[in-house]
């Protein structure tokens, strides 16, 4: 830990002083100011020597580590992560670890049940990429000596950041939720790198979150967007699920609503949509965080869900929509392609483009899709008017998604994989044969 001091003191003032800075300073300039702590780690991390996997120092078990409190994707992907882990074989213990900057940390639903430290000699830690360094600073280094550390990680793109790489210096191996972000991993490491799908139990949903609750009308067909503002608008383009809506219908339409839904909502970014559907008074903007339970049963309660996204790394949103049996409509390009297909959504054409300008993580020439409008239009227009089509895509979606994110698949997948890390010194094929400090310790020690 030697040459990070300042960056270890500065990440601890500013996680206890962080109300007063938000009030002070935009909450842009923190980002970035951020990002420039994170290179200055970057920079020292060649010096960084974790001791190798030692199995009789800690007893066998998973430690994981996530932020089980965040209200993000990532704070949901940790919740789905930690309670397959809990079902299990092996013991587990789940710590909480707070994303630096994160914009709310609300969640229940892991209160009283996580544990102060870490116990076992396997680490699961569900912290992105560009944390990691930062969490390896805050958590120090004694939790990554001598055991097994796994990453799990999402990304959007067909290419993973390249000034991510020191990030793979602090692990052994990396755990992805798709085959797409597994790929793309792959090509900038030698490390082993399996998917391990999620277990996505049926989203619950209470009946006193109906539309009366939420203020939008009962005779309507209301098609839901939603998007959280810290996940990158450009990436999730609610402007291209606005463009097709006012395409399919005019704002003479008195059948049909639009429901748009903001997470951490930036002033800038209401009012442009609110300036795009001015002409529109059939539209309701709901901003702002909501219970998870909330926000399932107004799924539950639209008739359509629109993702025009140019990228995702899973699209958990879209199989939790799949599960509560509300169509969606979605661009049919990266990882949610893995889980949906004609037969079970209206998948949106696309041409691939380059990204236009930097923004971070997204970086300008990098590519993603550019989901056809025109066609998602049709679609929309085509949930509404027919009642079969509307029905056949409900069906076929649910029975897609619970046969293929049931709790038994990933449990099992998740023993087999922690079982050869105990027990061989080969990997399986997920991880392209390749080595790791596994391995190599193991080597040492004659076994």
């Amino acid at each position: 830990m030697e040459g990070f001091v300042w960056q270890k003191g500065i990440i601890n003032i500013t996680q206890e002083l962080k109300p007063l800075l938000l009030a002070v300073f935009p909450a842009g300039f923190l980002r970035k100011l951020k990002r420039l702590l994170i290179f200055s780690v970057y920079a020292k991390f060649d010096r960084v020597k974790i001791q190798p996997f030692e199995r009789a120092v800690y007893p066998d078990g998973i430690n994981f580590i996530g932020d089980l409190k965040g209200e993000t994707g990532l704070g949901e992907s940790s919740r789905l992560l930690a309670g397959a882990l809990t079902k299990c074989a092996w013991p587990v213990r789940v710590y909480r670890y707070r994303q630096t900057g994160a914009p709310k940390n609300g969640d229940p639903s892991w209160d009283g049940k996580t544990c102060a430290g870490i116990e076992y000699n396997i680490n699961l830690l569900h912290i992105n990429p560009h944390e990691l360094p930062l969490a390896f600073l805050r958590l120090g280094a004694d939790k990554w000596h001598k055991r097994y550390n796994i990453a799990f990680w999402l990304w959007e793109t067909a290419d993973f950041p390249a000034e991510w790489l020191p990030a793979f210096r602090l692990v052994d191996e990396i755990w992805t939720p798709a085959e797409f972000v597994s790929a793309s991993i792959r090509q900038k490491t030698a490390l082993p790198v399996f998917t391990m799908p999620y277990y996505l139990p049926v989203p619950q949903i209470n009946a006193r979150y109906d539309r009366k609750y939420f203020g939008l009308p009962e005779n309507k067909t209301l098609f839901l967007l939603m998007f959280d503002s810290s996940s990158i608008m450009d990436r999730k383009n609610p402007l291209g699920a606005i463009e097709a809506f006012k395409r399919a219908f005019s704002p003479l339409r008195r059948d049909i609503g639009l429901v748009v839904k903001v997470n951490h909502p930036r002033r800038a970014e209401l009012s442009q949509i609110k300036s795009l559907l001015a002409a529109y008074d059939n539209v309701h903007i709901i901003a702002g965080t909501l219970p998870k339970i909330a926000v399932n049963s107004l799924i539950k309660c639209s008739d359509a869900f629109i993702s025009l996204h140019r990228a995702e790394g899973f699209g958990l949103v879209m199989a939790e929509a799949m599960l509560l049996k509300t169509p969606v409509v979605a661009t049919g390009w990266s990882a949610n392609t893995e889980f949906m297909d004609g037969d079970t959504a209206c998948m949106v054409d696309f041409s691939l483009a380059a990204v236009e300008k930097d923004i971070w993580p997204y970086k300008k020439g990098d590519c993603w899709a550019e989901p056809d409008v025109n066609q998602a239009a049709a679609y929309m227009r085509k949930l509404h008017e027919d009642k079969v089509f509307h029905a056949r895509i409900r069906r076929n979606a649910y029975e897609r998604i619970t046969a293929k994110f049931g709790k038994e698949r990933e449990v099992a997948a998740m023993n087999e994989r922690v079982a050869q890390i105990y027990g061989s010194r080969v990997f399986a094929a997920g991880g392209g044969g390749n080595s790791s400090r596994f391995e190599q310790s193991a080597a040492k020690r004659g076994g």
